[in-house]
């Protein structure tokens, strides 16, 4: 069976407390788009070990038992004992480390090929559970529709929110930003103006009000990304920011409009509706 575990962008993203659990409360709203992955899973016809693990596309790094998939194979196994022994493979395609949540998608959509593969009928509340013992980003995987994240983005709230009239210049230029790094450049403040008001504003108005509060340490640091974000207004986009704590950046332009704006060879760009 396979399914393609595809991105997201964030579109704001509030840093609003310290826990006392070491993880920060946020507030954001997650947004999905079609750059995707390639997972595969299958029953292994006769393997000594519980899974088998593959991937091609973009380097992995680490060892391949650390990798979500077969942590979500491993949590469902020790609830559903049943579960026979599989092979994995992923075909990455997304960057990773680039604020897009590639990892956390493969993470959560192992968990739903596994429910669909073999039959357990694990409710999707009850999927976003297990997704969240994965990690922060992962449960929105499960609902994998515009919604507003709170708590350490577990906490989600559908929305109608609908940018299919727009097209997203998604840009990665290659600069791994370590999240903890990251956070621990954030000074964590209650929110001015909520996000679901912001959201249902016109997208013009949104250049001055929609912020990542990742942005501005980040681009103090990396100078590099805050022009990658003056280009994509430059280009012409309606709202351009950065996704999660980077480095990916995003335009949002009108649908049929065609960036005209040139990066290095090295740059991931993609051009997805």
């Amino acid at each position: 069976m396979v399914l393609f575990p595809n991105c997201k962008i964030n579109l704001g993203l509030h840093i609003t407390r310290k826990r006392e659990d070491g993880y920060h409360d946020l507030e954001t709203v997650f947004y999905p788009i079609g750059i995707k992955d390639v997972l595969e899973i299958i029953q292994a016809p006769s393997l000594t070990q519980a899974f088998n693990f593959s991937s091609t596309g973009l380097p992995i790094q680490g060892n391949p038992t650390d990798n979500l998939c077969a942590k979500a194979y491993q949590l469902l196994k020790n609830d559903f004992p049943q579960i026979p022994s599989i092979q994995i493979h992923l075909h990455k395609q997304i960057p990773m480390g680039a604020g897009l949540g590639g990892g956390s998608a493969d993470g959560a959509f192992a968990l739903k090929l596994l429910n669909q593969l073999f039959h357990l009928d694990i409710s999707e509340n009850r999927l976003i559970q297990y997704a969240l013992e994965l990690g922060s980003d992962c449960p929105f995987f499960i609902i994998n529709q515009a919604c507003i994240g709170k708590g350490r983005g577990e906490l989600l709230e559908r929305l109608t929110l609908d940018l299919s009239q727009y097209q997203f210049l998604i840009v990665n230029p290659g600069i791994h930003i370590g999240t903890g790094w990251a956070f621990s450049q954030i000074r964590p403040k209650p929110v001015e103006h909520s996000l679901m008001s912001l959201i249902n504003q016109p997208i013009t108005t949104w250049k001055d009000h929609l912020i990542n509060d990742f942005e501005a340490p980040v681009m103090a640091s990396y100078p590099e990304i805050a022009q990658i974000k003056k280009a994509l207004y430059q280009a012409g986009a309606l709202y351009a920011s950065m996704s999660g704590s980077g480095s990916t950046l995003y335009g949002i332009f009108e649908k049929g409009s065609t960036p005209k704006i040139s990066f290095p060879d090295h740059y991931m760009t993609a051009l997805v509706d």
